[in-house]
């Protein structure tokens, strides 16, 4: 009977341990290290009923990660939505109309309220009725300046909307990690107005920022490694208004010629619906000879492309060591991770997808 009841219980366990052999769950590899978690645009999650439940996941792994983790800050590379303004449901790119869209993007970031400061940027998908017609957004009505105490607390400044209105559209964030440089954060909108762009070139040339290491947040900035890293100089689908910054000419206008903006993060591109197709990642010198680090993550074509669930839940991690100049680049999946079964594929390991870049 013992050895009857022993042979059960190996062939019940036998399952899970298959299904997670290999796993590890993510862990810092320096335990002094802070990280920064960036989740890549959520459109294909918002857009289906069910898809949401997807996008909420991630953040609650998040959100019970943060210690684990010594997680800093998240950003995220916009197009929180797809379609910003819609009354009717869509018929076959997707089932939501834009206010359960938004709803749950707000819902699963809310998450974080009080928990960790959060910086979202707004996409093409973000504005109009379905990408950028016009300049229309309801990003403001769902996250005001006041939301999250914790993203009030670093706030420096607001530039105005197209309607002349201070929002989180454009703004730029203090953090200051546990170690080495205060970082001044900047988020822009999508393709940004001349002004806008004029506005962060002041604010980061400010004598009292000077020492701060510069990060952008922003949708549409660079092409996947299928393109060559290439910046953007022409839109695949053009916005419907005349005042915008592509990619290439904002590394000409703010990036290349300030002294201090030394990291990059954008999303938007799918080249081909591949993992190397979303991402991208290259390397310039600014005016001062220092290395600018410039990084696409995006994912919404994963996972059954268009129609499918959403991106698959992956996210980056960006583990900050302690040498004040080493950054490790993670990519991972909650959604995978949540079960033993699905375990052995919660993690990229392509050279795309796990590196490790500088600071300089």
């Amino acid at each position: 009977m013992g050895r009857i009841l022993l042979a059960l219980i190996t062939v019940w366990m036998w399952p899970d341990e298959v299904g997670a052999q290999g796993y590890s769950a993510p862990a810092l590899s320096n335990k002094d290290s802070w990280s920064m978690v960036i989740i890549p645009d959520p459109q294909g999650y918002t857009k289906f009923a069910r898809n949401q439940p997807l996008l909420d996941l991630m953040l609650a792994w998040v959100e019970d990660n943060r210690q684990k983790l010594n997680i800093g800050l998240v950003l995220c590379t916009g197009d929180l939505v797809e379609h910003n303004y819609i009354t009717e449901r869509p018929k076959e790119n997707g089932d939501q109309l834009s206010g359960s869209q938004w709803k749950c993007v707000s819902d699963a970031f809310g998450k974080l309220d009080g928990k960790l400061p959060y910086i979202l940027c707004t996409g093409n998908h973000d504005y109009g009725t379905g990408s950028s017609e016009n300049r229309y957004s309801q990003f403001n009505s769902y996250f005001p300046p006041v939301r999250n105490p914790l993203n009030q607390s670093l706030l420096v400044e607001m530039a105005p909307n197209a309607a002349g209105v201070r929002t989180l559209e454009n703004a730029c964030y203090e953090f200051r990690p546990p170690f080495g440089k205060p970082l001044l954060v900047f988020s822009l909108e999508f393709n940004p107005r001349k002004a806008v762009v004029e506005w962060a070139k002041s604010v980061a040339a400010r004598p009292a920022y000077r020492q701060h290491r510069g990060v952008v947040l922003t949708h549409s900035y660079m092409r996947s490694t299928q393109r060559n890293n290439e910046r953007i100089t022409k839109e695949d689908y053009p916005p419907g208004f005349s005042d915008y910054t592509l990619g290439d000419d904002l590394w000409k206008q703010l990036i290349q010629p300030a002294d201090n903006l030394g990291l990059v993060v954008c999303g938007h591109i799918i080249d081909v619906a591949s993992h190397a197709g979303h991402v991208g990642f290259r390397t310039d010198k600014n005016r001062s000879g220092r290395v600018v680090n410039q990084m696409l993550f995006n994912a919404q074509n994963e996972g059954g492309n268009w129609k499918g669930n959403g991106g698959d839940g992956w996210i980056r991690i960006l583990e900050f060591l302690p040498d004040q100049r080493t950054v490790k680049v993670k990519t991972f999946s909650p959604l995978f991770a949540i079960s033993p079964a699905t375990r052995q594929l919660a993690w990229r390991t392509e050279p795309f997808d796990e590196f490790e870049f500088y600071l300089d």
